[in-house]
């Protein structure tokens, strides 16, 4: 799974790194590396709950404190851990070349299938 994290209302992204990203998705769709994927609205109208000792409280946001927020996310599929992460960094190239001004950081995560014990 790939996620972007990128400061809160830093604007839309210029229309050239749409198209990129439009090209880049549609490439892996057809050959089944992309499973599914999509873009974030702000945190203004989230809501988290915390647990914490035993209890949860809600927080509904805007979140002043948060400098970061996540803007998107894609679930891919590849061979291998080699292959996802070269593709990532194509993706992060996409952001340098059609967005330089803006700081983004792209994460490559693996999903979990366990645990495999629970723990006691």
């Amino acid at each position: 799974m790939g996620f972007v994290r990128m400061e809160e209302n830093i604007g839309m992204p210029p229309k050239s790194l749409f198209e990129a990203m439009d090209a880049h998705i549609g490439e892996r769709a057809a050959d089944g590396r992309f499973v599914d994927g999509g873009g974030l609205y702000g945190t203004e109208d989230a809501v988290n709950f915390v647990v914490r000792q035993g209890e949860v409280t809600r927080v509904d946001g805007p979140y002043a404190e948060g400098k970061e927020v996540v803007g998107g996310w894609a679930i891919m599929e590849y061979p291998t851990v080699e292959a996802a992460i070269a593709d990532h960094e194509v993706f992060a190239q996409l952001h340098a070349d059609h967005w330089p001004e803006v700081t983004v950081i792209s994460t490559l995560r693996q999903i979990s299938e366990g645990p495999e014990e629970p723990t006691d």
